[in-house]
């Protein structure tokens, strides 16, 4: 599914990220652990194109990421990032949006139930979105990651603002979706003490499970 070969990047002189190889396969559940700042987050941004490796390549369903493949690759992911901008406008406004994009036609559109799921109030819908708490945005972010319907989910510190029993929910909805990727940036134990998971070390370049 997705195949880091090689990778070195570095920002401003700097090494971030120095001769790492990583494959992700098909359907699998992978947490990418290591400390804050050691450039966990850039990895998620090459399949994406947002960045690209000073050497090495990036492979996506076999198909090098570049230039002229990186828009369809990226209409094949949802990512969630820590830190979450929904942009203007209430939430309901936000939710027909995504709902007419062209690319989601095929896509149905469950966002009440899934905010109910989340524990979020239906009233939030005539909330502007700059009203929201960090916790309601990071919950808001999800519910439209799912929406878009896509096959594969990058979780950056996702659960970082929730409480533990919405941790819980955030993780076992995802890490119950047996037809989807997951790839999930985080060092919170809801993640990686769960058995579905396995878990790379991004320092250490190695699988610890």
């Amino acid at each position: 599914m997705i195949s880091f070969e090689n990778i070195h990047l570095s920002f401003d002189g700097k090494n971030v990220i120095q001769n790492l190889s990583l494959k992700i396969n098909n359907g699998e559940k992978v947490v990418i652990s290591g400390k804050s700042g050691s450039g966990k987050s850039s990895l998620l941004s090459l399949p994406l194109g947002f960045v690209r490796p000073d050497r090495g390549q990036v492979f996506f369903d076999g198909i090098p990421v570049n230039e002229k493949t990186v828009w369809d690759i990226r209409k094949k992911i949802a990512c969630i990032d820590q830190d979450v901008s929904l942009g203007d406008g209430t939430v309901q406004e936000l939710l027909d949006f995504v709902s007419d994009l062209k690319a989601n036609t095929h896509s149905v559109f469950n966002a009440k139930n899934l905010m109910e799921f989340f524990h979020l109030d239906i009233d939030l819908l005539q909330n502007s979105l700059k009203e929201l708490s960090g916790g309601e945005r990071q919950r808001m972010a999800i519910v439209i990651a799912i929406l878009l319907n896509r096959d594969v989910f990058f979780l950056d510190e996702v659960t970082a603002s929730l409480d533990k029993h919405l941790k819980n929910k955030v993780a076992d909805y995802f890490l119950s979706k047996e037809d989807c990727t997951c790839v999930i940036v985080s060092h919170d134990p809801v993640w990686l003490d769960n058995s579905v998971v396995r878990v790379f070390d991004f320092e250490e370049k190695k699988w610890k499970h």
